[in-house]
């Protein structure tokens, strides 16, 4: 690194320290690393170290940083619009929307614009209630659908709490966690209790007071909990029984993660809405979608639509969403994650064999979490659920210090590298995984 990209560097961690606040943190304990540049699947800090991206930053870059493709997109959208309020049409916005349209189960046919996942969500709910006309939401415990007060209020995970009280009217059922059912069965002489339990809420509450269900097709920061097929097929019908919405929250398993253009298309079901955000475009600018099925659609060609946003359906967001679109297409990342997906696995299930640490494995396409344990009879996490991290935060130095990035939290390790990772380089950090774990295993033997 030269001078001027040192000094640069430099007055970026001061200027940081001074004047910016970070999320989910106490601001006096961080010492951010100042990333420089990134190309791929790597970064590099302000040290010009290099680090693998295991975790696509926040499993939204998918197609790694700075591809070229989406890059002169967004240059060529700059210099045509920058910028043009959402009751106008212009045509990145409205060929976003086709593709996306094209691409989804096919009852999918109007797209509503939004700035992220957690707006998406939301607006999913105004939406879902407004149809319904009905005001109750269902979501899950082990769930995470965005830090906005709405959102946060169908979140499930430990996050919600602390800023509650949110919105009225969500409800909060168990999750398909077969490692750790919360009703005591196996898989699959369980009925799916997990599904037949919110079959009993809905009885419960009333179906006419109940406008949808929200859920992470597959789980993301919670777990990657992957439901079995029956799950959703079960849910499905559940839905049509009582005349209540699905919503698929794809913001995390959208564009190609789980090896499928979306979550949902995993388990050959229609939900009545999806949302996405994340993948849409990588993240390269931000923005989010929601989708939602003909019938839902045509209601609101006579009907008021209760939803605004200033950068609802932004020219350059949905410039890099195309672009981005055709880099899944031109360079087949959906079908690669799905066959990458079949090399995780393996390398998987050696790193439990390697471990007794490691109390369960799980994946699907790109999307992988390794939960680490106590003890494997008794399932105890090794570090307590939302508790001090301990050897948990020793596991991710060491990881950064040998030039890996991953996201770690609780007692999982997950896995979601960018879809353009080559097969070398995800047997090579996996590798390193293996490698690091041993001090894991150490905690057993104290």
């Amino acid at each position: 690194m030269d001078k001027k990209a040192a000094e640069k560097a430099k007055l970026a961690y001061d200027l940081d320290r001074e004047y910016v606040m970070h999320s989910w943190s106490v601001q006096s304990a961080l010492k951010p690393p100042v990333i420089t540049r990134g190309e791929g699947i790597y970064f590099w800090d302000e040290k010009d170290k290099k680090y693998m991206d295991l975790a696509s930053q926040l499993v939204n870059l998918n197609i790694g940083f700075n591809h070229p493709k989406v890059v002169n997109a967004i240059k060529e959208q700059a210099d045509e619009l920058c910028y043009v309020a959402p009751s106008f049409a212009n045509y990145s916005r409205s060929l976003l929307a086709k593709m996306i349209v094209d691409i989804t189960p096919e009852n999918i046919r109007k797209c509503f614009f939004t700035v992220g996942g957690a707006d998406a969500n939301e607006n999913a709910v105004k939406i879902a209630r407004a149809y319904t006309g009905k005001f109750k939401i269902i979501s899950r415990y082990r769930s995470y659908h965005g830090a906005t007060y709405g959102a946060i209020t169908l979140t499930g995970d430990p996050r919600r709490p602390p800023v509650e009280p949110g919105i009225p009217g969500v409800l909060k059922a168990f999750d398909p966690y077969c490692y750790r059912c919360s009703f005591g069965k196996t898989y699959p002489d369980c009925n799916i209790e997990c599904a037949e339990h919110i079959r009993e809420m809905i009885m419960y509450e009333c179906p006419e007071t109940v406008a949808a269900i929200i859920i992470e097709p597959v789980t993301g920061s919670n777990g990657v909990f992957i439901p079995p097929k029956e799950y959703f097929e079960r849910l499905r019908s559940i839905c049509d029984d009582n005349n209540v919405l699905l919503i698929a929250d794809e913001v995390m398993t959208g564009f190609g993660r789980t090896g499928e253009w979306f979550g949902i298309d995993l388990f050959d079901v229609q939900a009545d809405i999806i949302t996405m955000a994340k993948g849409v475009n990588s993240g390269y600018i931000p923005l989010g979608v929601v989708a939602v099925s003909e019938e839902i659609g045509t209601f609101f060609d006579d009907k008021f639509l209760y939803c605004g946003l200033t950068y609802s359906g932004h020219p350059l967001a949905c410039a890099a969403a195309i672009a981005n679109i055709e880099a899944y297409q031109e360079e087949n990342l959906i079908e690669k994650a799905k066959q990458l997906g079949s090399v995780l696995d393996e390398e998987m299930k050696k790193i439990k064999e390697n471990h007794p640490s490691v109390g369960d494995i799980r994946s699907v396409g790109l999307f992988g979490c390794i939960e680490m344990v106590k003890d494997r009879e008794t399932k105890e996490p090794l570090v307590p659920w939302n508790g001090a991290p301990g050897v948990m935060a020793e596991l991710k130095s060491m990881l950064w210090e040998k030039g890996l990035y991953l996201y770690i939290r609780w007692n999982y390790v997950f896995i979601a590298p960018p879809l353009v990772i080559t097969e070398e380089e995800l047997r090579e950090a996996m590798a390193v995984i293996d490698e690091s774990l041993s001090i894991c295993d150490k905690v057993l033997e104290e």
